[in-house]
């Protein structure tokens, strides 16, 4: 290796160091916003553009945009660009709380000037589906009720949804399950076992096709652990996928500062090895060296 080279690897390494540094720092609430007013500036994302390449220029960038910002960007792309990147649209919004939901949106209306994201969504999708993710853009589940004698009522609408199938009964469908609070389709979802003798992401995947399935399965699987819904979407994504580069890198910068510890956690109890092992079987180079910076450890 000459020194042009090792003086490259060196910058690309303290890169990796300064970026990882930051979301560490950015995390204090006294400090975060001078932080990120300061490297959000575009000349400095410029810069990473145009030294970086490939999925380290991905994986590096995306670090310098607060989690809000971030979701938004990920979510423009995957409607403005080459096709619709539907998985990318099921698994932000499926997961994401009130507040988040709120944010991003505004993020993307500033980022994006003006570009409102449900008008987008609406253009973009079609269907039942595109129903369900407008419903979940509205940022509107009920947060911290539960009511038995409710939960009840909702599995019997549920199981019924899943039996006739009509597009009523997909709307009702889409609308308990994108509105009601965790807390009470917990409940709804063992009532539906107790009334069916079925679980319910087993009917759903029998009684539904598509992206519109795929998405039920998704807040189903949120609802009952959302680390473990990250987990497997982390090994689908390197197992079953080929290494979907887009989609891990967008997991492992998004839930870096929320759960990915918990994530890493339920990753090892379910698949027996770690996340850590995982990258580093797959990826190399600077690339390699990011996620396993993101990543913070082989427990």
């Amino acid at each position: 290796m000459n020194t042009t080279q090792k003086n490259a690897v060196l910058k690309q390494n303290a890169q990796v160091d300064t970026i990882r540094n930051y979301r560490c720092l950015s995390k204090t609430p006294e400090i975060s916003f001078t932080i990120k007013q300061t490297v959000l500036k575009k000349d400095l994302v410029s810069d990473l553009k145009d030294n970086l390449s490939d999925h380290f220029k991905e994986v590096m960038v995306g670090l310098m945009y607060p989690p809000a910002l971030y979701d938004a960007h990920e979510l423009w792309h995957a409607m403005k660009g080459a096709g619709t990147g539907e998985n990318c649209l099921i698994e932000i919004l499926a997961s994401r709380t009130n507040p988040e939901i709120f944010q991003f949106k505004e993020a993307y209306s500033m980022r994006n000037y003006g570009h409102d994201l449900l008008q987008d969504i609406y253009s973009e999708t079609s269907g039942h589906f595109r129903d369900a993710l407008m419903n979940l853009a509205q940022g509107v589940r009920q947060e911290g009720y539960a009511d038995p004698g409710m939960a009840a009522q909702d599995a019997m609408v549920l199981w019924e949804a899943c039996q006739r199938k009509t597009g009523e009964h997909k709307n009702i469908l889409q609308m308990i399950l994108c509105n009601k609070s965790y807390q009470q389709l917990w409940m709804a979802f063992q009532e539906f076992q107790n009334v069916s003798g079925q679980d319910i992401m087993n009917a759903i995947t029998e009684c539904y096709e598509g992206y519109f399935q795929e998405l039920l399965v998704a807040i189903i699987l949120c609802v009952r652990d959302k680390p473990s819904f990250f987990a497997y979407k982390l090994y689908q994504a390197m197992h079953e996928f080929g290494f979907h580069n887009k989609t891990i890198i967008r997991i492992l910068i998004s839930r870096s500062e929320i759960d990915l510890m918990n994530i890493r956690k339920r990753y090892k109890e379910r698949y027996g090895r770690t996340l850590f092992h995982d990258i580093k079987h797959f990826c190399s180079g600077h690339y390699e060296r990011a996620l396993l910076a993101i990543c913070s450890g082989d427990a």
